[in-house]
C-alpha cells in the first residue's frame, strides 16, 4: 500500500473503519512510556534516554538505509515491519484505541511501522515512539515536547501533501537524512513510491507538516529545535 494511500487510520483497520471515524481515547496502559501512560511516564525523556543503549542519529539512519529496496507485495503488505508490529502488545494497544482487526496491519499502510520498527531495533523504542497511526506519533512528540519545524539528520519527519502544519493532517512519515538547504530534504521512507518500497527521496519541505525529534542516548545534544 504504496504512500499515494497515505498512512490513515482507515488504512490500518485493515477497511474495517471509515476514515470519518472519530479518534478515540488511548487505552490507560500499566506502565508504558511510549505510549505516556502510567507511572513510567512520570518520567523526563532525558531520564529515559539514561537508561536506553547509547545509540546515535547516524546510527538510526544507517539502519533505515540499510532497509533500503524492501518491498511490499501485491496485496500491499506482507513486509518485515508489518509482520513485527503485529506481533508487539503496542499493536493491541492501537487496536484498543483505533478498533479494526489484528490481522488488518498485515496489509495496512506501514510507513509508521518502518520508523517504529528501526527504534526498536536499537532497543530506542521509549524516545522514538511506537505507531502505526501518524497522527497520533506525531501528536506523541508534540505531547513530549519534541516537536517543532527545523529538518536535521535523524529527525523524524511528518508530511502533509497539500501543505497542512496541522498534526491532524499528517499523511506520511520518514526520517530526515539531511537538510540539502535549497528548500528541499533528503529523507528515507517506508512505503513509499509506486512499488511501495523504503527508498530515499527528495521532498520539499512545504510538504513538511513538522519534525518530531527523538532524544537520541548517543548523541550529546539531544534538545529539540523548533
Amino acid at each position: 500500500m504504496h504512500v499515494l494511500n497515505t498512512c490513515l487510520r482507515a488504512a490500518l483497520a485493515g477497511g474495517a473503519l471509515a476514515s470519518a471515524v472519530l479518534i478515540a481515547s488511548p487505552a490507560a496502559h500499566a506502565d508504558n512510556p511510549t505510549t505516556g501512560k502510567g507511572p513510567a511516564a512520570a518520567k523526563s525523556m532525558s531520564e529515559i534516554a539514561s537508561t536506553l543503549p547509547k545509540v546515535s542519529a547516524t546510527d538510526v539512519l544507517t539502519l533505515a538505509r540499510s532497509q533500503v529496496g524492501i518491498s511490499e507485495n501485491a496485496n500491499g503488505g506482507g513486509t518485515k515491519f508489518q509482520q513485527w508490529y503485529m506481533s508487539t502488545p503496542r499493536a493491541r494497544e492501537t487496536l484498543a484505541r483505533d478498533g479494526g482487526t489484528l490481522k488488518g496491519y498485515l496489509n495496512a499502510a506501514w510507513c509508521d511501522m518502518f520508523v517504529s520498527w528501526v527504534g526498536q531495533q536499537l532497543g530506542i523504542g521509549p524516545v522514538m515512539g511506537s505507531d502505526a497511526y501518524t497522527v497520533e506519533h506525531a501528536r506523541w512528540f508534540a505531547d513530549h515536547g519534541r516537536w517543532g519545524r527545523t529538518p536535521k539528520p535523524g529527525a523524524v519527519v511528518f508530511f502533509n501533501w497539500n501543505g497542512s502544519k496541522d498534526i491532524d493532517d499528517v499523511e506520511h512519515v520518514g526520517f530526515v537524512v539531511k537538510d540539502n538547504g535549497d528548500g528541499t530534504i533528503r529523507t528515507i521512507e517506508g512505503n513509499t513510491g509506486d512499488g511501495g518500497a523504503v527508498e530515499a527521496r527528495t521532498r520539499p519541505t512545504w510538504q513538511v507538516a513538522g519534525y518530531g525529534y527523538p532524544m537520541y542516548p548517543g548523541d550529546a545534544s539531544a534538545s529539540a529545535s523548533s
